[in-house]
């Protein structure tokens, strides 16, 4: 029951680092405004870009990706730390099995977090910065492979969401090329659904021809509420 509570415990955590919006914190410390209301409404660190600069938007984009590796190292840690919670497994349970299950846990509720901030009355950002981040305490390798992609897909297009949706995609495969274990490909296969999910409007628009490129400033985008 005590190793329960603590797996709970550590998932909130996770959920808490996910959920600090610091592109919402850095809209009311640099320019007193509410940065869901410029450029396309959306906290992430594409909008900071657009509506406070360069500066700022590399600065948000670096915390969001340092939180979700934050949020897989907390979990990682309490296994490992020798007064963790290694001492409260039950008998018969393997932490090298159960331990990829809580770091795809703590993976998924982080993405929920900065998507679903319980600060900002459950709204956010798209969540791309904070999985890049947990792809990269996950699996290097493929976090360094899913930024290459949305690389090359943005110096081609110079359309951020659709260099997003294409990373969503690929990490997927390359989680499969890698060899990863599956509750990775797992994680690879609900987190880019949920960032292609998140990016739904911009795929709308991509298909009418609409969406900005970098460097253009959108129109607000109406809040999702489902």
């Amino acid at each position: 029951m005590i190793w329960l509570l603590y797996n709970g415990a550590l998932l909130l955590i996770s959920y808490l680092l996910g959920s600090i919006p610091f592109g919402y914190l850095a809209g009311r410390l640099l320019k007193g405004i509410d940065i869901r209301e410029h450029g396309s409404g959306s906290t992430g660190a594409t909008n900071v870009l657009r509506t406070l600069g360069k500066g700022p938007g590399a600065a948000v984009l670096l915390a969001d990706v340092l939180k979700g590796i934050g949020a897989i190292a907390v979990v990682r840690w309490a296994y490992l730390f020798p007064l963790g919670l290694s001492n409260l497994i039950p008998t018969g349970i393997e932490p090298s099995h159960w331990l990829p299950w809580l770091v795809i846990l703590s993976g998924l509720v982080a993405i929920l977090g900065h998507s679903k901030s319980i600060w900002l009355g459950f709204t956010g950002g798209k969540s791309v910065a904070t999985s890049l981040g947990i792809l990269l305490a996950m699996s290097w390798p493929v976090g360094f492979g899913t930024l290459a992609v949305f690389g090359v897909t943005l110096a081609l297009t110079r359309i951020v969401s659709l260099g997003s949706i294409a990373g969503a995609v690929a990490v997927s495969v390359l989680m499969v090329l890698m060899g990863e274990p599956l509750p990775y490909l797992l994680f690879a296969l609900v987190g880019g659904g949920f960032v292609i999910w998140r990016h739904r409007s911009n795929i709308q628009r991509l298909w009418a021809g609409t969406e900005p490129r970098l460097g253009q400033s959108p129109a607000i985008e109406k809040p999702v509420t489902s």
